[in-house]
């Protein structure tokens, strides 16, 4: 009774290990791609009502704007119209060309829209339109919630004394040796993609890097013979062969995902060597691994010492990256979600 107890509690364990193998850091991954240009006013007279934010006319047609078509101008507080004056004033009607009515204009727009298909290819390079999915917000903001909490109350605070003690090199060390032992979930998307120079340079990669490299510790594959080629994931993969993201999820501990990203973040962690070939959590019979299947404690602590790594080096990594992204945003929430929409939508068209 004892046994059969105590075997049930390890195999939780290993479920739980296993889940949250994305780690606490994870739902902060898209804040880096995070634009933060936004200034809020550093104090209000109490009890006065809240200033209200606008873009200055400066700002607007800088030369910098004009310049780059993809420069976002900066929203201070200013002697400028208010968002409210701006919303009540009527909207510009569109040009019409001379020697055409208006009403000529407004028919060839209804003409315009008859003809349109919204099942039309779309032509090569034209960009897909990012949608927001999110039918589940207030589940999803209430996990998120929970996460920055974790973070900033647990695995930041932890992150800063692991940076005060770990020299950077050692720490981009780590980083490089879990992304060189993981080459299976790249390797195998890339095939499955129709990617053979990409899985080509994955082999190649783990080939330098495990030798040369000793054991993945250093990137000489990159750094010496710039062996470079996007991760691929089965997220990705199921994108590329048309399946659709679904909603947008958070769940706890756990990076943001889209349904169809949380299938393949699963078929990841199947494709995972450490999970088989190092400490197991499957029995597989024939496939050997470093610690024997029949110790289980053995395996559950060396997955639970190689996540705690994992998660709290790629949080020390990222300590500046994160450092005030989450006061200058208004609305993290809204941000994170776009930036990893847009981030997801980019990476399988690519």
């Amino acid at each position: 009774m004892h046994r059969r107890l105590k075997g049930s509690v390890m195999w939780a364990v290993f479920i739980v290990i296993v889940v949250t193998s994305g780690g606490c850091a994870g739902f902060l991954e898209s804040l880096p791609d995070v634009q933060t240009n936004v200034l809020l006013p550093e104090s209000d007279a109490p009890g006065s009502p809240p200033t209200a934010l606008a873009p200055t006319p400066e700002s607007l047609s800088s030369p910098a704007a004009e310049n780059n078509d993809q420069a976002q101008p900066s929203i201070t507080v200013a002697d400028a119209p208010t968002l409210a004056a701006v919303a009540s004033s009527p909207p510009e009607e569109p040009a019409v060309p001379e020697g055409q009515s208006k009403d000529a204009g407004q028919k060839g727009k209804e003409a315009q829209d008859e003809n349109y298909d919204p099942f039309a290819k779309r032509e090569e390079g034209e960009p897909e339109e990012l949608e927001e999915y999110d039918p589940w917000e207030p589940f999803n903001t209430a996990i998120f919630e929970f996460n920055r909490k974790v973070d900033k109350y647990i695995l930041k605070p932890v992150a800063q004394v692991y940076e005060k003690v770990m020299p950077d090199a050692l720490e981009l060390g780590i980083k490089n040796f879990f992304h060189n032992v993981r080459l299976g979930p790249r390797l195998i998307n890339n095939i499955l993609q129709g990617k053979v120079k990409g899985a080509g340079l994955e082999v190649g990669r783990f080939l330098v890097n495990s030798t040369l490299g000793v054991g993945g510790f250093f990137n000489p594959a990159k750094n010496l013979f710039g062996m470079e080629t996007p991760d691929e994931d089965t997220g990705q993969t199921l994108g590329v062969y048309g399946v659709k993201p679904g909603p947008y999820l958070v769940l706890p501990l756990l990076p943001p995902l889209t349904l169809r990203d949380f299938f393949g973040f699963l078929m990841d962690l199947a494709l995972d060597p450490i999970n088989y070939l190092v400490f197991p959590v499957v029995e597989i019979d024939g496939v050997p691994s470093l610690i024997k299947h029949k110790n289980r404690e053995t395996s559950t602590f060396g997955q639970l010492g190689s996540r705690v790594e994992e998660i709290v080096n790629e949080r020390a990594l990222n300590l500046e990256t994160f450092q005030g992204v989450e006061e200058a945003t208004v609305d993290l929430y809204g941000a994170v979600r776009n930036a990893y929409l847009q981030k997801r939508a980019k990476a399988i068209r690519e």
